[in-house]
């Protein structure tokens, strides 16, 4: 028999297993407005089934983008202390405060596409432990950060596109990945905010480091996720759960956003049903982890950014195929001719 989930967890784990299902009637609908639009059958491909998706998980045959809404989870990780990054972990606060100023690109994306943007700092003040030397975070700890990310929601988007900031915390993503998919560092960490050769071997080295001095404690997913994650994955694992819970599809951002997908997709493969992976970055463990759950991301820009910009830019094809579909004509309406049964 499978092990029960540790206390803090039980109540997550039993949310990640018995899910909502799509709504296919909301799809059928879609598709019968679909097939009277003025253009051939299947000729907008996937903007198409952009359309379908948001249906689907809304449960509305009439999908709506009135409150998309793009969070970005930031956190601090102690493995920093490694010299793992380019960058200072105090860029993380310096660049939540870039955010809300509109200087950053995500500010500036959603500002254009009128994409609602809210930013979520989690204890920026108090890092995660260093990987390599402890857990990351206690079990109970974890648990309520996931509890908090549920509450993301709370404004009732209509979309949700979840992003992230946190100066070390591609380290965090490839040590998840290789705890839940096998490989070594070197198979899972990149550049980052820009690496050369050396940093990056150091990088690989760190979590390897971790991965043997938690190597007896990594039995679940959510032991992986406490052991080597951070308080922004917790987050965003908990505003996907909510989002599916409360009928809002969702679009992941990229590397470190995907390994919250990832710890999901560990515990029960249909928990990401309702997700759409924006892009593929430039970090080479992104393309693996989607290859591991065998799903396939809208774009392929080579951007590695972070903070939730690949996942906006994906909400704005949303927004365009919607619209498509609710202002162009039907063949009725233009007085084109369908074409011959």
């Amino acid at each position: 028999m499978p092990q029960a989930p540790r206390a803090p967890f039980g109540e997550i784990v039993q949310l990640l297993s018995v899910l909502p299902a799509g709504d296919e009637a909301a799809v059928e609908f879609v598709r019968a407005r679909d097939a009277r639009l003025t253009k051939p059958r299947g000729s907008l491909g996937a903007l198409e089934g952009l359309v379908e998706f948001l249906a689907r998980w809304q449960g509305n045959g009439e999908p709506t983008l009135d409150n998309p809404m793009v969070a970005i989870f930031a956190g601090n990780h102690g493995v920093t202390d490694q010299g793992v990054s380019a960058y200072p972990r105090d860029v993380t606060a310096q660049m939540v405060k870039n955010f809300t100023v509109g200087g950053a690109a995500i500010s500036q994306i959603c500002a254009l596409h009128e994409l609602n943007l809210r930013v979520f700092e989690l204890a920026l003040e108090l890092p995660t432990g260093d990987i390599t030397l402890e857990p990351a975070l206690d079990d109970r700890m974890c648990a309520a950060t996931i509890a908090y990310g549920m509450e993301a929601i709370a404004g009732r988007p209509d979309l949700l596109c979840i992003g992230e900031m946190g100066i070390g915390n591609t380290t965090i993503a490839a040590a998840i990945n290789a705890a839940l998919y096998g490989g070594s560092g070197a198979d899972w960490v990149g550049p980052g905010t820009g690496l050369d050769d050396a940093g990056l071997a150091h990088k690989a080295a760190m979590v390897d480091r971790a991965l043997a001095l938690h190597r007896d404690h990594l039995v679940d997913p959510m032991a992986i996720l406490a052991r080597l994650g951070g308080r922004e994955i917790a987050a965003m694992l908990g505003a996907l759960i909510a989002a599916r819970h409360q009928n809002i599809p969702v679009i992941v951002d990229g590397y470190v956003a995907t390994a919250a997908a990832s710890l999901a997709h560990a515990v029960n493969p249909d928990a990401i049903a309702h997700c759409i992976f924006a892009h593929v970055s430039g970090e080479p463990g992104h393309r693996r982890a989607l290859d591991a759950m065998e799903v396939r991301p809208l774009l392929d820009l080579g951007m590695r950014l972070g903070e939730g910009s690949g996942a906006a830019l994906a909400a704005v094809l949303a927004k365009t195929a919607l619209h498509l579909h609710n202002r162009m004509a039907t063949f009725e309406e233009a007085a084109v001719s369908d074409r011959e049964s």
